[in-house]
């Protein structure tokens, strides 16, 4: 187990360390912005759809490294999806950090990478940091004009 979750805290640091797809998204057809007033965590989302299909993902902020690296992880995963398939892997990812933190076969294999986020759940307050995009994500992806707040 301990290979595993410094396997995984690698994946972590390297997304926080290069996120991937972090910019400005230049003709998106959707966007919404995302603050975890807990920590100050800020995330704007960028989707560009090509029908219900999400062509190009991105992201903007300044988080920790939970935020930043989830963020990164979600563009690359969700890029080319289905925007009902994206509902439902925010709802399975939301389902893994957000379990019973001695279930060990919470993983998910359709998550694929974002497994990496399963031990999130030991800790409650880093909770709203790992779901801050996906939240931010789900209101972009209904053209929601409020920001999201994870309060």
């Amino acid at each position: 187990m301990g290979d595993l979750r410094e396997l995984y805290q690698e994946v972590i640091l390297d997304h926080s360390r290069k996120p991937r797809n972090c910019t400005a998204l230049e003709h998106a057809d959707r966007h919404a912005d995302g603050y975890n007033p807990l920590c100050g965590d800020r995330v704007t989302v960028y989707i560009r759809l090509e029908g219900d299909r999400i062509q190009e993902l991105s992201f903007q902020g300044a988080g920790c490294a939970i935020s930043t690296a989830s963020a990164s992880l979600m563009t690359e995963f969700l890029r080319g999806r289905t925007v009902a398939e994206a509902a439902t892997l925010f709802d399975r990812f939301h389902d893994l950090v957000t379990g019973d933190p001695t279930d060990h076969e919470a993983a998910a294999p359709e998550l694929g990478k974002l497994n990496v986020f399963a031990g999130v759940r030991e800790y409650p307050s880093r909770v709203k940091c790992a779901t801050l995009a996906w939240h931010t994500l789900h209101a972009a992806l209904k053209n929601a004009q409020v920001p999201v707040s994870t309060e």
